[in-house]
């Protein structure tokens, strides 16, 4: 049968926010961005959210990320994550997420972080959260500096490549894999595994869902990881895709009588 794994896009389904976004503010105060590249970050951002699928778009983002971070020092990028991660990261794992990952942990699975943002910053997240195996962007490296080349972005289909690449070398049955994303840009992640399930999703993901009979889980509790089991116990993965069917259910209901309750109203 071969191993499984849970392979977990990491912004707005793990996180309840960009990881990448999240390091702007230590990133502008040490010098490396400007305001204006904090705006045109977002806005990078924002259009592969929304047309994240399309070839041209994830170019740009790619092209745009490469000059972004060119003459970037490797080390001072690193620095600043690992003096931020808790400021920054830690308060805004979704408690589900987070108790999502150690059940697929405790049947056995690995789990891997696939994200389209850095490295050097999904490795430290990762760690966090007990995952050491991560697939992220890598920028290219020359004598200690980002040269301005993306030696590969982990985004739409090439997520996909390095998924398949990983399952190979580690003996992965995908057909017993799991996959979750928020995005439908994470469509060819979703389908290329037997149990894709979306999280969060956004509305072109969510209707792919409904047209495929995929799970939806809501993910709403953002908080500290060292207080989750002391403070906030998380909604039980199956208790949130129960909840969501149960919702539908209740909405075909209340939508079937109120259909009846017309019909005996209107005039033969």
């Amino acid at each position: 049968m071969g191993r499984s794994a849970a392979f977990f896009d990491l912004d707005k389904t793990v996180i309840a926010k960009s990881s990448a976004l999240a390091f702007g503010r230590p990133f502008y105060r040490d010098g490396l961005i400007t305001r204006r590249d904090v705006v045109k970050s977002a806005y990078a951002q924002l259009m592969f959210r929304l047309g994240g699928t399309d070839e041209q778009t994830m170019a740009r983002t790619r092209d745009y990320l490469a000059t972004l971070c060119k003459g970037w020092q490797v080390e001072q990028v690193r620095q600043i994550v690992a003096e931020t991660l808790h400021e920054l990261i830690n308060p805004y794992v979704y408690a589900e997420a987070a108790a999502l990952i150690e059940e697929h942990q405790a049947a056995g699975r690995d789990v891997v972080l696939v994200s389209a943002s850095g490295e050097e910053m999904v490795r430290p997240i990762g760690a966090l959260l007990g995952i050491t195996d991560v697939i992220a962007t890598r920028m290219g490296v020359l004598d200690g500096r980002y040269n301005g080349e993306v030696e590969f972005y982990a985004a739409g289909p090439r997520k996909v490549e390095a998924v398949s690449e990983l399952a190979a070398e580690r003996g992965y049955n995908l057909a017993d894999s799991y996959a979750y994303s928020d995005s439908y840009s994470d469509r060819p992640l979703l389908e290329c595994v037997g149990h894709p399930t979306v999280v969060n999703p956004d509305r072109q993901l969510r209707r792919l869902a409904v047209e495929n009979a995929w799970p939806v889980l809501e993910f709403r509790h953002p908080v500290p990881l060292g207080r989750r089991l002391r403070e906030r116990p998380a909604v039980p993965v199956a208790a949130a895709a129960l909840g969501v069917g149960v919702g539908v259910a209740i909405g075909i209901a209340w939508y079937g009588r109120h259909r009846r309750i017309r019909a005996s109203a209107t005039p033969a």
